[in-house]
């Protein structure tokens, strides 16, 4: 297969924006996002192009740092919950095998700049959900591992049917939740610290390390004022019930933090934020480009009792790591497998 018309290059933040797409992209690969995360990571930040003369075919970030087991390079860096990140293509050819040539010839480029073949490099990159053909990396050695989320499919329905797909038991407590005191509402920073905090509590009581750090979190939300948004459940007396922060992309809501199990009156909390959300979507003019909620993971039995209750599709994306004990090693050490 031939690789010889992608030149591939380094980008600056400035360049990166001006060449990703309007649609089809992942809210974290926008260049805010990608500024908030390297102010809170050690790795060097790299954005690498690839380009057909001038026109961009393929876009990957990595973060590139040394650890004591060597070399790690990750897409995206672990411990800041970031569901995917990876590479994106942008050939837009019907041609399949044009489209084969640009990733094969894309993902080629990258693991030689980045000498992932090294003994002491470690690779690891967490692909989006619209990258569908990882063979590439599969043909230079590395492991290729899927996993799965649910995605809701928004588009052509209406507050009156969105939840006929819906479990009957979670139709069912959504319906009594309606008829509870509880109120949910979009609330601003200081409710997003306390929606942090919940899930902080939560892990600390396990004997676990908060999953995220509030400084990411608030500068994370601060880079992205119009793709995010914090609902918070609040009982009858105002205290704090339970909350999620929610974030988009182009075309995608992405429930990302919060959402501690709460009950009021046997009612699930979560189910009745995760109706207003759904509602928000389906309802609201300024979230009209918006036809999909990822429920962000399907991997862990006993939170996909729950989620698939929401009869949302089951969507794979792949895991893209290197083989071999010293990846085993640095998984333990150093928590790169953190969703």
């Amino acid at each position: 297969m031939s690789t010889t018309s992608i030149e591939t290059r380094q980008l600056s933040l400035s360049e990166w924006s001006d060449v990703l797409p309007d649609s089809g992209t992942e809210v974290f690969h926008t260049a805010p996002a990608l500024e908030a995360v390297d102010a809170h990571t050690d790795g060097e930040l790299r954005l690498y192009g690839g380009f057909k003369g001038e026109q961009p075919v393929a876009l990957l970030p990595v973060f590139v740092d040394r650890k004591a087991v060597g070399r790690v390079v990750t897409s995206p860096p672990p411990s800041m919950g970031i569901p995917r990140l990876g590479p994106l293509l942008l050939a837009n050819s019907p041609k399949q095998r044009k489209r084969e040539t640009v990733n094969h010839g894309f993902t080629a480029e990258i693991l030689d700049d980045l000498s992932v073949g090294a003994r002491l490099t470690l690779f690891r990159v967490v692909c989006p959900r619209a990258y569908a053909d990882p063979r590439p990396f599969q043909w230079n050695q590395l492991e290729v591992t899927p996993e799965f989320t649910y995605v809701l499919d928004l588009d052509d329905v209406t507050d009156d049917t969105v939840m006929d797909p819906f479990s009957r038991s979670l139709r069912n407590e959504m319906r009594r939740g309606e008829e509870t005191d509880v109120t949910v509402g979009i609330e601003g920073r200081g409710a997003a610290k306390r929606v942090w905090e919940s899930v902080a509590t939560h892990f600390e009581d396990q004997g676990m390390h908060p999953p995220i750090e509030w400084p990411f979190v608030r500068d994370l939300l601060e880079a992205l004022p119009e793709h995010h948004r914090v609902y918070v459940a609040r009982e009858p007396d105002g205290s704090f019930s339970s909350g999620i922060v929610v974030l988009y992309s182009d075309d995608t809501a992405y429930y990302w933090l919060g959402g501690i199990t709460t009950t009021y009156d046997g009612v699930s909390v979560n189910s009745l934020l995760h109706r207003t959300v759904i509602e928000d979507i389906v309802e609201e003019p300024q979230l009209e480009s918006i036809t999909r909620y990822d429920l962000v993971g399907a991997n862990t039995e006993r939170l996909c009792q729950y989620k698939g209750k929401f009869s949302g599709d089951l969507v794979p994306y792949y895991v893209v790591e290197s083989a071999g004990p010293e990846m085993s090693l640095a998984k333990g050490a150093y928590n790169l497998t953190d969703r």
